[in-house]
This record gives C-alpha cells, sequence and structure tokens, in this order.
C-alpha cells in the first residue's frame, strides 16, 4: 500500500527513516527544489527527541554531530544582572545538546535511500486516493501524511482549526564568524544559550555550527500589526538596528552593542500557535505529524514533538501493516497526549516570557524552590 508523506522537514523525514528500517516504502514529497533551496534555521535542542533518533537507528550520527557545549546557558535581566550561568563539564552526557537544523535534517535525508524523496512536489490538494500537486502531476495514496508544517495544506482534510497570533513578533538578526569579527562579545555570549528577558522583551542568542551567533529579540504583548506601527525599517538595515536599540531603553550598553555588531539580515517573524490539545476525529487514510499537527511556542518543544511523531507513527504503522486505520488510531491517541501536555507546558513558558519580570521567573522555573 501507498505511504505518501507531504513534507521533508524533521517529522516527515523521520517517519519515513522508520519506516524504511522496518521495511515498510514511502515516499516524501516536499516543495523545495532541493534540499540546500532554502535556509533551515538555527539550532536545535533535542532532548525527547533523541528516543526517536534511536528508533531511527541514527542516535550515534547524531551524538557525532550535536554540540554538547551546546547546554550552557547564561541568564541576565536588562540591566545587566547575571541571574544563572551554567557551564556544561566537558564530560557531561548529552542530555539537551544543541544541534544545526540543516545538519539534523541533512542526517535524516541521508539515512533514505535515493529517490525515497521527491523534490519540486508543491501539494494542492488531495481526495480519493490522488494527490495532485501545483505542477500538474500526481500520485496514489493509501495513507497520506501531512508533515508540511505551521502553514499545512493537509491539515484542513481534518480540522478547521488554523494558527493564531499569540501577541509575540520576533526579529531575526545574527554576527557572522563572531570569535573573529567580535571576540568580545563572543566571550560574553559564552559557547551555548544567552538569554536576557524582562519588561515585555527578551534577547536570545544562541551559537551556530558555522560560527555564525543567531539573536532573536522578542516583543511581548503585540499585536499582529506591530510590524506595521513598530517603527523599524527593514528596507534599511542600519536604521533597522538603530531603531531597535530605540526600543529597548535603559537595557545594558552590552546588549545592545550585540545588535549594532549585527549583519544586514533582518527578518520580522509573527509567532502564531494552534490551539492547546488539537484534536480530531481519526480519519482513514489521512494523519498529521509535526507542527502541521500541534504548532507551540517556540521554546524548544517543536522539533522534539516532530521527531517523535514521526518514530511513533512509523512504528505504529510496522506493527500494523496491513491495517492503516488502526495504526493511525493507536498513533493519533499518543500523539495527542503528549503533544497536548507539550503544548500546555510551552504555553505556560510562553506566558512566563511575557511577564514583566521574566528574568526572575525563568529562574525559578530553572532552579524550583
Amino acid at each position: 500500500m501507498d505511504i505518501a508523506i507531504v513534507g521533508a522537514g524533521l517529522g516527515g523525514l523521520a517517519l519515513a527513516r522508520v519506516l524504511h528500517v522496518n521495511g515498510i516504502d514511502a515516499v516524501v514529497y516536499e516543495r523545495e527544489l532541493a534540499r540546500d533551496a532554502r535556509g533551515q534555521g538555527g539550532m536545535l535542542d533535542i532532548h525527547s527527541g533523541q528516543r526517536a533518533l534511536r528508533e531511527a537507528g541514527l542516535i550515534d550520527r547524531f551524538h557525532a554531530i550535536a554540540r554538547g557545549e551546546g547546554q550552557d546557558m547564561r541568564l541576565l535581566e536588562p540591566d545587566g544582572t547575571l541571574l544563572l550561568q551554567e557551564d556544561t563539564p566537558e564530560d557531561a552526557p548529552l542530555a539537551r545538546p544543541e544541534v544545526d537544523r540543516a545538519d539534523l535534517r541533512d542526517l535524516l535525508l541521508d539515512s533514505l535511500p535515493e529517490g525515497m524523496v521527491r523534490w519540486g512536489r508543491a501539494f494542492a490538494s488531495a481526495a480519493e486516493g490522488l494527490l495532485h500537486f501545483a505542477d500538474g502531476s500526481g500520485a496514489t495514496y493509501d495513507l497520506l501524511v501531512g508533515a508540511d508544517g505551521a502553514q499545512s495544506r493537509v491539515r484542513a482534510m481534518l480540522t478547521d482549526a488554523r494558527p493564531a497570533h499569540i501577541g509575540q513578533n520576533v526579529v531575526e538578526i545574527g554576527i557572522p564568524d563572531i570569535d573573529r569579527t567580535h571576540p568580545d562579545l563572543a566571550a560574553m555570549i559564552g559557547r551555548g544559550n544567552y538569554w536576557v528577558l524582562g519588561n515585555g522583551v527578551s534577547l536570545a542568542a544562541q551559537r551556530n555550527g558555522d560560527g555564525r551567533v543567531r539573536i532573536g529579540i522578542s516583543f511581548y504583548n503585540t499585536g499582529e500589526d506591530w510590524f506595521a506601527t513598530s517603527g523599524i525599517p527593514f528596507d534599511d538595515p542600519a536604521a533597522a538596528r538603530a531603531r531597535l536599540i530605540e526600543l529597548l531603553p535603559g537595557w545594558d550598553a552590552r546588549f545592545t552593542a550585540l545588535i549594532a555588531a549585527c549583519d544586514d539580515t533582518i527578518v520580522p517573524r509573527s509567532i502564531t500557535t494552534l490551539p492547546v490539545g488539537l484534536t480530531w476525529p481519526s480519519t482513514p487514510g489521512v494523519t498529521l505529524v509535526g507542527d502541521a499537527a500541534h504548532l507551540m511556542p517556540p521554546v524548544g518543544e517543536g522539533a522534539n514533538m516532530a521527531l517523535l511523531d514521526g518514530a511513533v507513527l512509523g512504528l505504529a504503522l510496522a506493527a500494523h501493516p496491513h491495517d492503516f486505520p488502526t495504526a493511525v488510531a493507536e498513533y493519533e491517541r499518543e500523539m495527542f497526549e503528549r503533544t497536548g501536555a507539550a503544548a500546555r507546558m510551552s504555553a505556560d513558558l510562553q506566558e512566563l516570557l511575557m511577564s514583566p519580570d521574566a528574568g526572575r521567573r525563568m529562574l525559578e522555573f530553572f532552579q524550583p524552590g
């Protein structure tokens, strides 16, 4: 029977790999023209998702590309007060290592047989076992898995739910080759995560494997149209950096120096999520994994849940290779419970980040009692 996976993100590829190691064929249809058609984003904190990589037979290869030092954390308040500094010992277990999203995606892609991923196939619609792509081509399926992300088009086959704005707008900036270009700032950030929290704004800096520091400045309790009224001229990078600094009055000069040192790549992102605890009646022939099923706030759970979705669904299909409806229902029961809990925790953490005293509350989160 034909298994069609729409989307070559982490969830879809994890599913394809677990099916492959269990001797089950599938095809992944991806709208991008090639694996390097666009950037894949920054670093990921992989914790619970390591179970999926074990089921995929890839845990050793994952450990070879993961950055244990990425578990380091520094937490500060806008006035420069250091609240927490955790440095990971060299022999510490890889409980929550960081990995470049692109490297993890390449690991999964390289583990699949040639031709299992079909590039340049943008999903248009599906009905009665037939897939239709934007280029006019088609394919058959007995099971369709929507792994097509936050703006999933497969999702509409199961639910009317759509992502909604959650009052957070992020400006992404970055410093390339920071160890060479700005060694003082590199030393300040350290090897892992660097967070400045408070007053309804956060600055999160994180090293990527290519030497770039990726920085996200989040403005909380802001509306969907906030970018239009923020006064940030995204078409003028120098003026945009200056405006971002203006939007952080009273912040320590070390933090605004980070912004001043960034290059001209300045990207606005509005943050949306699906309803917490979203479910749908199990429907023979179609299901969802990853952000298509449970888009959450960006607080470290989404990629892990996507990997687990792929593994759990793959194992259910391996256990019921001739009974897709039973496999899908079994997967969805587990997925709804697991991701519902993760979504509730993520929403609680998001509420914490939006509070005026976010730094102190985050310290209590990491060091309860």
